[in-house]
């Protein structure tokens, strides 16, 4: 099992990533006790048979080994603390996955450095447009790497500095939307 939201936000992205998606969002929201973390992407979809198994770990779309852990694992994590996990998808249209983790129980895992996270997948697919929505007491955080782009006057957006710049964005936003929600961030 991985050890924070932050690292199953990654390990579900490079699912998308590697189902084509060109736009992927990140949502995270606390409300009522309850964090929701949904992914959802335009990638290539899946049919109703694959969709059917994938909370299987044994069952897997990659060639280089026979099991597929992320999506049973993250499931695992909402259902350990009481919460729940969904998936959805269509041929062509892309994939959207729902987890929600209730907040105070002991099981939740923590959330993570999620600023590190985007700014290694926007690193690791720089022409994939990533989305990062904050939500949580009213209050909201939006990061989209379009209007990231539109503003560096042509520099790539996997300079060193812009990431760092992203990371730091990321986290103050997660710090400003979260701080005093989830117990581990303050």
């Amino acid at each position: 099992m991985l050890r924070d939201i932050s690292l199953h936000i990654h390990d579900l992205s490079e699912n998308s990533i590697t189902a084509g998606a060109t736009l992927i969002r990140i949502s995270l929201s606390a409300e009522d006790g309850i964090l929701t973390f949904r992914l959802s992407d335009n990638g290539k979809g899946m049919s109703p048979e694959l969709l059917a198994r994938v909370e299987d770990p044994f069952t897997t779309s990659r060639t280089e080994r026979k099991v597929g852990m992320g999506i049973p694992f993250f499931k695992l994590a909402c259902e350990q603390t009481g919460g729940a996990f969904k998936i959805e998808s269509e041929p062509g249209k892309g994939t959207v996955l729902t987890g929600k983790l209730v907040i105070g129980n002991i099981d939740r895992i923590p959330l993570g450095d999620v600023g590190e996270t985007v700014s290694m997948l926007i690193l690791e697919s720089p022409d994939t447009r990533f989305v990062v929505e904050l939500a949580a007491r009213g209050d909201s955080f939006v990061l989209d790497t379009d209007e990231v782009r539109e503003q560096l006057d042509g520099a790539p957006i996997s300079d060193f500095e812009i990431l760092q710049w992203i990371k730091e964005y990321v986290n103050e936003g997660v710090l400003n939307i979260f701080g005093g929600v989830l117990d581990e961030i303050t």
